[in-house]
């Protein structure tokens, strides 16, 4: 089938999970702290993290048309779909814009005004974390990646219908993702840093973009792998085969080394300079939340490689759902361990300042004491997370309705059609 219909049971479903997530949500903000701390880590935390997936689903297409790649073609209408995401993902993005801005949490240490003003380090970088550019660099930024997805994707439909042996739509949307690429590694840091790095505001890493960018693309391709084999269950993608699985699976494979990669230059290079204002970042994570520090290396590095090392088990569709079920829930875990930890500092220091001793014990009265939902996602923040993803599942599967599977005249369809993978033996030597 080329056609994609969405049916009332998977409505109903995704709107369940929807409406699951929206009761954690109501939940977590009754039983808060007087900042609402949690609940607005949560909302951050599940925005950021789909958000830059539909982000990542647009620089990928971008990537492989620049790239000339053409064995992704049977499958880059599931891309064009997840970039539709970045609307809905602009209107979340400026929900937590209003929240930094009408001071409705204490989220970030620099929306202080008092703060910035006593603090050398917060006062030095104030001219980059300020509320003005912090609304303004959002949505700019991810309003100049929905533009850039929109038209990529218009392109793209209305090839299906007026695309010649000339291939101008083609020629087309290869100047577009060109254009897009410098603007996605550009603008991608600068909006990390300001939603992600700035949550611990005294510490900054060179590295940080990278690392967060390739968590975010490695969570895309896991999630690309789960919907493609829940889409041939119902008989739809017929012609994406083992060879194109096996592609996935190699860069499930291969970028869940290279996020370890950035991981570990990070922490070492960190380490090793031994500057107090840099190493505090992980000295915090690993000592206070080593639950949280160490399952991100066992999620995302030792699980994914000792389960994808073969070249036979990136052609199995159930080790391939298995591992990528893991690695998206290890990189959501990961951005937990990025937020959590630096908001509850700032928001502890917060209460502690406006509410004395009853905010200091409301806070929790230190970051080593364990919290749920801070110390270790609780069930509130799995059901939001799931809220969250039948969100982006309902975008994603509605798109998908509005337009063949088969890109029927992009020009690299055929090698789609004829993508053979070499093997060499199964240890892939």
């Amino acid at each position: 089938m080329d056609q994609f219909t969405i049916t009332s049971k998977q409505r109903n479903v995704l709107f369940g999970f929807m409406g699951l997530g929206l009761l954690c949500m109501i939940i977590t903000f009754l039983g808060d702290d007087m900042f609402h701390t949690r609940f607005w880590t949560n909302f951050l935390h599940n925005s950021v993290f789909f958000t830059g997936i539909a982000f990542m689903g647009l620089f990928t297409i971008a990537a492989f048309t620049t790239a000339m790649a053409g064995w992704y073609t049977l499958i880059k209408r599931i891309w064009e779909a997840y970039s539709m995401f970045l609307i809905p993902g602009l209107i979340l993005m400026g929900i937590v814009v209003i929240s930094v801005v009408g001071h409705l949490n204490h989220l970030y240490h620099w929306t202080d005004a008092e703060a910035v003003a006593n603090d050398t380090i917060l006062n030095g970088k104030s001219g980059f974390l300020n509320s003005g550019w912090y609304a303004g660099g959002t949505a700019v930024i991810v309003g100049l990646w929905v533009f850039f997805a929109w038209k990529m994707r218009s392109i793209s439909l209305d090839e299906d219908k007026n695309g010649t042996t000339a291939y101008t739509h083609h020629k087309q949307y290869r100047i577009w993702a060109a254009a897009f690429l410098p603007i996605a590694g550009f603008s991608s840091a600068a909006v990390i840093w300001q939603w992600i790095m700035s949550l611990d505001a005294h510490w900054y890493s060179t590295l940080f973009a990278w690392y967060a960018g390739a968590s975010w693309f490695v969570s895309s391709i896991a999630l690309t792998i789960i919907l493609i084999t829940y889409l041939k269950s119902k008989g739809y993608l017929e012609k994406v085969t083992q060879e194109h699985l096996h592609d996935l699976g190699k860069f499930l494979f291969a970028f869940s080394i290279f996020w370890t990669y950035l991981w570990f230059s990070q922490y070492m290079l960190i380490w090793y300079g031994n500057v107090g204002e840099e190493t505090v970042y992980f000295q915090q994570r690993q000592e206070d939340y080593p639950v949280l520090f160490y399952g991100n290396l066992l999620l995302n590095f030792i699980a994914p490689f000792f389960v994808l090392m073969r070249n036979d088990t990136k052609r199995k569709y159930g080790t391939m759902v298995f591992a990528s079920i893991v690695v998206l829930f290890g990189h959501w875990w990961d951005f937990f361990q990025m937020i959590k930890p630096g908001a509850r500092i700032t928001a502890m220091e917060a209460m502690a300042h406006h509410g004395g001793d009853h905010g200091a014990h409301e806070a929790g009265h230190s970051a080593m004491e364990f919290a749920m939902g801070y110390s270790l996602p609780g069930l509130l923040e799995i059901g939001t997370m799931l809220g969250f993803l039948a969100l982006f599942l309902f975008v994603v599967l509605n798109q998908l309705a509005k337009a063949p599977l088969v890109p029927k005249n992009d020009p690299y369809l055929e090698e789609s059609l004829h993508h053979h993978v070499e093997l060499h033996g199964d240890d892939g030597h």
